[in-house]
């Protein structure tokens, strides 16, 4: 078992805000042994987008969802929200199990249970299956880069904050290393083993990766091989497309030939492990607490506007 955060609680948020979610009671097989949780807003349409939301270690989905805010642009923007949950006796930390083999394989554990929890809301709901998303803190991010790589064909797109590529670990001695920022594969290695996770030959999801230049728990460095295993897969020069200023930061882009943004990278300078936050003011979300951190850039706003659903 790995905990990729510090051993205390995150405590944010207000019991009416956790008293949200609903269980997602029945989802086919569930060889991950996980919880489900679901936001469906009211009147919700048919077609509607989902995003799945993996929460980070020490952490529960409801705590994650007060936290990013998740619920607040469901609400805003009707998109269905589930959000999978790892329970103690799988993980002491709450971690998903991103490098186990079983674990991190398609067809199999934690994957295939997550898998079976969307097609279950994508039934319930009517869900617009060319519109599903993913995306996670941490151990979350980690077992966001597995499911874009064990389920491609499931997800248009994916957001990873302070999390792995895939493929980086398949021990716990492994892990732990890689998230210090040591001994990782190479970039062509990571692809290979992206490429090799399933028969499917594109097209690919697109990809927003968030980390902080101070992480001192999961290495910034994380966030290079992330982007050097999504460039290949996409055929993207190691040059962004462009690159601009938001709230501060630095986002660069890297585009297809018809200036359709495939992959972005924000870089939070100074930020340390967990989800870049605006809580007050314009384009504002969620709630600080520990490793939901407020820094004037709201990740989950800007993660719903790279993938099409903020209105406008």
């Amino acid at each position: 078992m790995l905990n990729l955060m510090d051993p205390s609680t995150y405590m944010g948020g207000s019991n009416s805000q956790k008293d949200r979610l609903a269980d997602l009671q029945e989802f086919g097989s569930n060889p991950g042994d996980l919880n489900a949780k679901i936001y469906i807003p009211a009147g919700l349409p048919a077609g509607a987008p989902l995003v799945v939301v993996l929460h980070g270690s020490d952490q529960t989905a409801a705590e994650y969802d007060v936290g990013a805010g998740w619920s607040e642009i469901a609400d805003l923007y009707r998109v269905a929200l589930l959000l999978p949950e790892q329970r103690r006796v799988n993980n002491l930390m709450l971690g998903f199990n991103w490098f186990e083999p079983d674990d991190s394989n398609r067809g199999a554990g934690e994957p295939l249970s997550i898998r079976h929890m969307v097609e279950q809301v994508v039934s319930d709901h009517g869900i617009d299956r060319q519109r599903i998303f993913i995306t996670g803190l941490s151990s979350g991010g980690a077992m966001t880069s597995v499911m874009l790589a064990t389920y491609p064909e499931t997800f248009a797109g994916g957001a990873i904050i302070a999390g792995l590529p895939y493929g980086s670990a398949d021990t716990l001695p492994a892990a732990l290393l890689r998230m210090k920022g040591h001994g990782s594969p190479t970039e062509q290695q990571l692809e290979t083993r992206l490429r090799n996770a399933t028969s499917h030959e594109g097209p690919w999801p697109i990809l927003s990766v968030w980390h902080g230049s101070d992480d001192q728990t999961v290495d910034a460095s994380n966030a290079a091989a992330i982007l050097g295993q999504w460039r290949a897969l996409h055929g993207l020069d190691q040059k962004p497309s462009s690159t601009h200023t938001v709230n501060g930061y630095s986002r660069r882009v890297w585009s297809d030939a018809g200036d359709r943004e495939l992959i972005e990278e924000f870089s939070i300078t100074g930020m340390d492990h967990g989800t870049p936050l605006k809580t007050q003011g314009k384009n504002s979300f969620g709630s600080s607490g520990d490793y939901m951190l407020e820094v004037n850039i709201s990740s989950t706003f800007h993660i719903a506007d790279f993938w099409g659903l903020i209105a406008t």
